[in-house]
């Protein structure tokens, strides 16, 4: 079955560039395009996408907004955020807004296909630049910590060691194989670990996830210098 893609650019022209990539995939079809916010909003009720591609800088309603309300209705599609500015506040916006992924619209088209899927399956997809800096802005911030014992704030009570543990790994950015290989488990281990501290925690994604582990303390950043 086709993945169902709503395509959302105040620019007729990107829209019409990322449709034709985007319809030359057999899993793929584009359901429909919006040319601000609002019309997003209304079309994502009436489509039913599995993804919204999402445009920040928009008139009407910005994406931001309209993000906020789609991802905040029952049944939510997956919203990839696109933008041209490559902005510390568009980033943290766009994921605190509920999107599951951040690229810049200069991205190579197999690089948007591969982050359209990625989404679509409840996975979550950064561009490099602001994996970077959403570490980085925990290791200049304040950050809401535990009881400084290690033991953690509430928020985490329901959590096994086991699923704690992968949470403070895939906080740093690794992903399944990486978090497999860190702490010498399968990777069928990992996500059904990954499945159940999201399910606990109320988190629709791996992006919440992280957000939620660097603003309770429990996810430290890396020292300068560390590859991210």
């Amino acid at each position: 079955m086709s993945l169902r893609v709503l395509v959302v650019d105040d620019q007729g022209i990107v829209r019409a560039g990322f449709a034709a990539v985007i319809d030359a995939e057999d899993d793929m079809t584009v359901v429909g395009e919006a040319g601000d916010g609002a019309e997003a909003v209304r079309l994502a009720a009436e489509l039913a996408p599995d993804v919204v591609l999402m445009d920040v800088r928009m008139p009407e309603l910005d994406g931001i907004a309209a993000t906020r309300i789609i991802t905040g209705r029952e049944n939510a599609p997956r919203v990839l955020v696109l933008t041209t500015f490559d902005l510390d506040a568009y980033v943290f916006d766009a994921l605190r807004a509920g999107a599951s992924g951040f690229l810049l619209k200069d991205v190579r088209p197999a690089e948007l296909l591969d982050g359209i899927r990625v989404v679509a399956v409840g996975e979550s997809v950064l561009a490099p630049s602001a994996t970077r800096r959403l570490i980085g802005h925990y290791a200049n911030g304040t950050t809401v910590a535990g009881t400084g014992d290690g033991s953690g704030p509430r928020e985490l009570d329901s959590l096994t060691g086991s699923q704690r543990g992968v949470l403070e790994l895939l906080a740093t950015g690794l992903n399944n194989a990486e978090i497999a290989a860190e702490l010498g488990i399968t990777v069928g281990t990992v996500k059904s670990h990954v499945n159940a501290l999201l399910r606990k925690l109320g988190l629709r994604d791996r992006v919440q996830a992280t957000i939620l582990a660097y603003d309770l303390g429990l996810a430290r950043p890396n020292p300068p210098g560390a590859h991210l």
